[in-house]
């Protein structure tokens, strides 16, 4: 006789029934620590990994901004600065054309006077030497001045030559 197993998939046997629990444990316990405990370390790498770098980046920022304030407290003094060594040029500059004029209209009172004393010859000598010395100080200031304007030699020659005609004819 042939023993037909009566076998139902929505009632099965108690032994298929152990078996098949005893193996899926065993399968998670297996599962559990070769597969999930590393993927849950490496995730857990990555984790801190990201945060070191968002650390990272956020150390950076405020070092950035740490400079850009540094670097903005220099400009500051720095345009601090320049504008007092602008005040105090201008100061010197003033105080110096003011001299200057001073010194001018005294040696223009006292040419006048002497000239107006003095006999034509000594009229002439005086004109002359005067227009020796300006022309030597207008040539200096004027040396000065080309120096940085012109770039070659022949130009400065032939600029100081035209002065010199002009102060001639003068």
């Amino acid at each position: 006789m042939i023993y037909l197993a009566d076998f139902s998939v929505l009632r099965p046997e108690y032994g298929l029934l152990l078996w098949s629990t005893i193996i899926f444990i065993l399968f998670w316990v297996i599962m559990g620590r070769y597969a999930f405990k590393p993927i849950k370390d490496a995730l857990k790498k990555r984790e801190g990994d990201i945060q070191d770098a968002l650390d990272e980046a956020k150390n950076a920022r405020q070092e950035m901004s740490d400079l850009k304030a540094q670097n903005e407290q220099i400009l500051a003094e720095a345009r601090e600065e320049r504008s007092k060594i602008l005040k105090e040029a201008k100061e010197m500059k003033d105080s110096m054309i003011k001299e200057a004029k001073e010194k001018a209209k005294d040696e223009a009172q006292k040419i006048v006077t002497n000239a107006k004393n003095e006999i034509e010859n000594q009229k002439q000598a005086a004109l002359i030497d005067l227009k020796n010395q300006s022309g030597m100080m207008a040539l200096e200031i004027a040396e000065k001045i080309i120096k940085k304007q012109l770039s070659g030699d022949s130009e400065q020659e032939k600029f100081a030559n035209s002065l010199i005609d002009d102060i001639k004819l003068n």
